[in-house]
């Protein structure tokens, strides 16, 4: 295992650090202190190493367009509609960022602030980056200050495991995510790879994005990625739709080691498998990227990557069966995403 820690660009007068580990196999992760972004994750191959994950040469590219790639989510992934929540009998009014709605924790989420990091590689098989950040309940508006804490580790295995730790002052809400947006292989878009979910129903969303309450069958419909689709024909198959792709939540029902997705691309036989202890799965297939974006790999574009975000489904404390996000004060609460990497 090796590991750096090198100043990487510098944003508002901040300087952004960028954590790396790199394993045995010559996997490499990257993650920025200003968002808890994932900025690298790169592979070996025949042809040099490929970068499985969307990423940008600047701070402020990452930071001026509403598509959080690769960033940090908190404290609550997804929309909540009209900001409001009620915690412990008492009604919250969050913050606003997406018209009358709260999205990714609203204006000061997880995204938003340069957290604090450290590298732990006492273990000669096994790095993490520790990032750690305290949110205040005048800064986010969320009830409770909220101590938050992501850790990306990397294994000579090619394992990734992303965790999440909250702990607050007084009862919150906390339903953590990273926007990973994949692009497994050598090709531009992502019309060429196979994404497989274990989910046999996605969310019912309005026209503001919102979940309804309902849950709608997949089966015998392009949502169905149950028994694994070519990404390029299930887009193909949605262009009446005005989204012209995926932004869907997906309700999962994991395999019984605990999977819940997996990624692959027939050409570079590159692939991702997704463990989580979590109970959604959101899928959007970038379909309104557009030039104005400029990634390392090039101007952006529609189908460019995928966004797979393991979470809680959003919006949970407005409808019943969809889980409880509760925090309760003083108590910590802990996720776990795991990536296993083939290339």
């Amino acid at each position: 295992m090796q590991t750096t820690a090198t100043k990487w660009d510098t944003y508002q007068n901040q300087p952004v650090t960028q954590y790396e580990i790199e394993n045995d196999n010559g996997v490499k992760l990257g993650v920025l202190s200003w968002g808890a972004t994932l900025h690298k994750l790169m592979v070996p191959g025949n042809h040099g190493e490929h970068n499985m994950v969307l990423s940008y040469h600047k701070m402020t590219n990452y930071l001026d367009n509403p598509f959080y790639v690769c960033m940090g989510i908190g404290r609550t992934g997804g929309r909540i509609t009209r900001g409001t929540v009620t915690v412990d009998g008492q009604t919250y009014h969050l913050a606003t960022n997406e018209g009358k709605n709260t999205l990714h924790g609203g204006p000061n989420g997880f995204n938003t602030v340069n957290w604090d990091g450290t590298i732990d590689d006492s273990n000669p098989d096994i790095a993490k980056i520790i990032l750690t950040h305290t949110f205040k309940s005048t800064d986010d508006s969320y009830p409770g200050d909220l101590t938050a804490k992501i850790i990306w580790t990397l294994d000579n295995h090619d394992q990734v495991t992303l965790t999440f730790e909250g702990t607050a002052t007084a009862t919150t809400l906390f339903n953590p995510t990273s926007h990973l947006y994949f692009n497994l292989s050598d090709d531009p878009l992502i019309v060429g790879e196979t994404l497989q979910v274990n989910s046999h129903e996605h969310l019912d969303l309005n026209d503001e994005k919102l979940p309804t309450g309902k849950m709608i069958p997949v089966a015998d419909t392009p949502y169905d990625f149950s028994k694994g689709q070519n990404l390029g024909e299930a887009i193909d198959a949605l262009q009446g739709i005005p989204e012209k792709g995926f932004d869907d939540v997906f309700h999962l029902d994991p395999a019984a080691d605990g999977t819940i997705a997996k990624l692959s691309d027939p050409k570079s036989k590159r692939s991702v498998t997704m463990k989580s202890d979590r109970n959604a799965l959101v899928v959007f297939t970038a379909n309104s990227f557009d030039k104005s974006l400029k990634l390392t790999t090039g101007d952006g574009q529609p189908y460019m990557g995928v966004a797979l975000e393991p979470q809680n489904l959003p919006d949970s404390m407005n409808h019943d069966g969809f889980g409880d996000i509760t925090l309760p004060a003083g108590k910590t609460q802990t996720y776990h995403v795991s990536y296993d990497l083939t290339y």
